[in-house]
């Protein structure tokens, strides 16, 4: 059974990012003393003295045209109150009732929805006045909170619980027994990561424009796709912020913004690389690339933008060459075509990350894993330096997602990297592992009669 929904909202800067990072026990939202920080509505499962709830943090409210950057986040924050099952609506107790405040009231009180009033920045003495102008917005009696001291919780679980049920049961697994596959999308910015989200979800869930950079917290939504062969499978999809080259971010929220990328990735299983068909590849890309693959993240790579690229044939020829060179380490990492216009590719991207995930996921039977050992060292033995030859004695599986392999035996450390290579591509080739990245450790065995 879904978690019941509670939606935060209110004018820019009244500390509904402080609020949602308490609930949920984590900094998931990014927050600064500048209005405005947040843009998409983030979701995060959040606990409080045992009653368990989605939050969702939602850009700050304001009067701008429908067209602008702040109206269409205004209308992501109506979706969200649409879709939630009570609301949170938070004041700013230290600078009083201002008209914006008043604006907001009129539209939640014309909405269905249960809503709860709460006066922020509640600490000490200081908000005494806006504690009393708030009860003139006609949303009942107001909560008072500090949301940076965590004061008022007891009050706000007393509110919530005559409109949250508690959740009965497990949310199964697939049929495959594993959870939802966690999808990150990635890229520069303006390459369509947020567009390409919205065209799978089919709806406008993510704030979007042709200003770059718009995304700025990491967006996870779950979600059900339903495969080409009629079956259903959980996703977990994240939408990052651009990742610029380092030496031009200098602003200090798009530094935050590009590290909370950088953790989304940390905890994908599948990171889907986007490129911009209209500007091919770039250094940039080989380095967001790069970046996932030493994480040990499964690595496919999208080009968007397809339904308007020119000289199709070339332009693909030529990024997989480009990648074959500039990722060495792994060839062959799936490369597909796809416009988050039309939604063009999207079944065959998702396909594609659960088959990679499978991969990144696998685990060897140490018989087989042996056996091709055995064949491997036979076929091309490792060399012998200074006369002084280097045994391999066996291999086990110590760990997956990713694959991590221990080979034992004598002076390993003597082993080339040549050799290394030969064992890893061996692993990718004849035991199922594909592009997917495969750490191999070695380890000497020790001779007690070595002096």
């Amino acid at each position: 059974m879904a978690l019941p929904t509670l939606a935060i909202v209110g004018r820019p800067n009244v500390g509904k990012s402080t609020l949602f990072n308490r609930l949920v026990g984590k900094r998931l939202a990014l927050v600064d003393d500048r209005p405005g920080v947040t843009r998409d509505r983030r979701e995060g499962e959040a606990s409080l003295i045992g009653l368990d709830f989605t939050v969702i943090d939602t850009a700050g409210y304001e009067e701008e045209d429908p067209e602008t950057l702040p109206g269409r986040m205004r209308a992501q924050t109506m979706a969200a109150v649409r879709d939630a099952d009570a609301v949170l609506f938070v004041i700013d107790g230290r600078a009083g009732v201002t008209p914006l405040d008043e604006e907001i009231a009129r539209w939640l009180r014309s909405e269905t929805v249960p809503i709860i009033l709460a006066v922020n920045k509640a600490e000490g003495n200081a908000a005494q006045s806006g504690i009393l102008d708030a009860y003139a917005l006609g949303l009942g009696e107001p909560i008072a909170l500090s949301a940076e001291h965590g004061e008022g919780m007891g009050d706000l679980f007393e509110q919530l619980l005559p409109h949250f049920d508690r959740p009965e049961g497990e949310e199964p697994e697939d049929e495959d027994g594993t959870g939802p596959l966690k999808l990150a999308i990635v890229g520069r910015p303006n390459a369509g990561k947020s567009t390409l989200i919205n065209r799978i979800l089919s709806e406008e869930r993510l704030l979007t424009g042709p200003e770059a950079g718009i995304t700025r917290d990491s967006i996870a939504i779950d979600w059900l796709w339903k495969g080409p062969d009629g079956s259903e499978r959980r996703v977990r999809l994240i939408d990052t912020a651009g990742m610029r080259k380092k030496a031009k971010v200098q602003d200090k929220l798009e530094k935050l913004a590009v590290a909370d990328a950088r953790r989304a990735v940390d905890f994908a299983e599948v990171v889907v690389l986007l490129l911009d068909a209209t500007l091919g590849l770039e250094a940039q890309d080989l380095r967001i690339a790069d970046s996932a693959l030493q994480e040990g993240r499964a690595l496919v790579i999208a080009i968007n933008k397809w339904d308007v690229a020119e000289g199709g044939s070339a332009l693909y020829n030529g990024i997989r060459a480009a990648l074959e060179e500039g990722l060495s380490q792994i060839r062959g990492v799936p490369l597909l075509t796809v416009s988050a216009a039309t939604g063009k590719g999207l079944d065959q991207l998702l396909a594609a990350a659960f088959e990679v995930r499978e991969a990144w996921s696998r685990r060897v039977p140490t018989g087989e894993l042996n056996r091709w050992f055995e064949a491997a060292v036979e076929k091309n033995p490792p060399p012998a330096p200074g006369g002084k030859r280097i045994k391999l004695r066996y291999i086990t599986q110590t760990s997956n997602r990713p694959p991590t392999f221990v080979v034992f035996g004598t002076r390993t450390d003597q082993l080339p990297d040549s050799y290394r290579r030969y064992l890893i591509n061996g692993l990718r080739k004849e035991l199922g592992f594909g592009a997917v990245p495969v750490r191999l450790n070695l380890r000497s065995t020790r001779n007690p009669y070595d002096k």
